[in-house]
């Protein structure tokens, strides 16, 4: 139902006489919100409304807020912590002396502001180097920049380290933007997820400022590493033996990227996207279903030289961008499998993969961004048999 149809129920001949019209601009954007006018679109990668791309990347922007929130917490709140042994120095540390807020660890707003003065740098360096090359390429192609850029941006900024330099942030938003979606025709054309490109980018460029453990907690002197990289290295009992149990990990306390830290609350982002049909639910089933039943055999397998073997499916799950990148990037529908069967096996794809590089590669205990790629890339290929395969079916059926 159009918003014209809804307040002409509600106040007879509302739409004559100009009254809409009038009040066009408020009505237009809650209609671009809530509703799906009769304005119709064959433009890709939709074709049932001129709204469905805004809506869907309006939610999907929403779906980040809880992950956003806590990681500007807990941003703030490793710093802090560390402050308090390690002293402090730097703009942002000036900034909170001067405002009078303090390094307390134990206050909530303390902490959010001291990881605000970390995302925000990153995010607006990132909304301003994307935007420019949105437009160059909006400019030259003669279309509208549409709202895809904003999730693409969203996004990236969420998986990056906190200190990360913000010539970097520039660099790898660039290289996301202009290769992974531009030179394929722009937002709903691209085989790979932007975001992630400018990540992977980042990490096999600048290895030195993308890995190691002093990155994601920016305080001079600091030494901690990810839950990753302590199960890698001695077990994924070793967590716990160093004060940070599973709980911690899935609330979101730990060092990691700065929103990627949460399962909790990446969950909640999940749940919104299934509930307003923005994510299918196929992919998400395909993913966890890999995950569990290959981790589970290499539990069973066993290893005396590998203790990744013997990680659980619970803690691959909480640990690293696993939930994160299950909410947000598998679930991304322009990059996935498209067919309801190859949702299944691309999900199913990507949890094996993400185990399988997490365990078995040595050089790089994460593994959620580069198994999500290798997913993007196999995706038309896995439409392609599951489509191929139907045909047969049909044709014998009909034979």
């Amino acid at each position: 139902m159009g918003l014209r149809s809804f307040f002409d129920r509600v106040e007879p001949n509302f739409t004559k006489g100009g009254r809409y019209e009038k009040y066009f601009p408020i009505y237009e954007m809650v209609e671009s919100f809530l509703y799906t006018p009769r304005t119709v679109t064959t433009a890709a990668p939709h074709a049932r409304s001129y709204i469905d791309m805004k809506r869907i990347m309006t939610y999907v922007v929403i779906a980040t807020v809880p992950c956003l929130l806590v990681g500007l917490y807990n941003v703030g709140y490793q710093v802090n912590t560390a402050i308090e042994t390690l002293g402090h120095s730097g703009w942002r540390a000036w900034i909170v002396e001067t405002l009078g807020v303090g390094f307390n660890a134990g206050n909530p707003l303390a902490n959010m502001f001291h990881g605000a003065l970390y995302f925000f740098p990153i995010y607006i360096t990132t909304l301003v180097a994307g935007g420019i090359f949105e437009v160059i390429f909006a400019t030259v192609r003669k279309h509208e920049v549409n709202e895809g850029f904003l999730v693409t941006s969203m996004l990236y900024a969420l998986i990056l380290p906190p200190d990360v330099p913000l010539w970097q942030v520039a660099l790898g938003i660039i290289f996301g933007v202009v290769i992974g979606k531009e030179v394929f025709g722009g937002t709903g054309k691209n085989f790979l997820n932007p975001a992630l490109t400018g990540r992977a980018f980042l990490y096999f460029a600048y290895p030195a400022q993308m890995s190691g453990d002093t990155i994601w907690t920016p305080v001079d002197g600091f030494s901690g590493a990810t839950s990753l990289a302590i199960a890698a290295r001695d077990g994924y009992q070793e967590i716990v033996a160093q004060g940070t149990t599973w709980m911690d990990n899935f609330l979101g306390f730990v060092q990691g990227s700065m929103g990627e830290v949460s399962a909790l609350a990446a969950m909640i982002g999940l749940g919104f996207l299934l509930i307003t049909k923005i994510a299918n639910w196929r992919l998400v089933v395909g993913c966890l279903g890999g995950m569990i039943v290959f981790s589970t055999l290499l539990n069973l397998i066993g290893s005396d030289t590998n203790p990744m073997f013997s990680m659980p499916w619970y803690w691959h799950f909480v640990t690293g961008g696993f939930a994160f990148g299950l909410a947000f990037m598998v679930t991304e529908p322009v990059s996935a499998s498209h067919t309801n069967m190859g949702r299944y096996i691309y999900g199913a794809l990507i949890g094996f993969m993400v185990v399988m590089i997490r365990v078995i590669n040595p050089a790089f205990p994460e593994g959620m961004m580069l198994a999500i790629l290798f997913g993007n890339v196999f995706a038309p290929l896995i439409d392609y048999f599951v489509v191929q395969a139907n045909i047969r079916r049909r044709a014998r059926r009909h034979a």
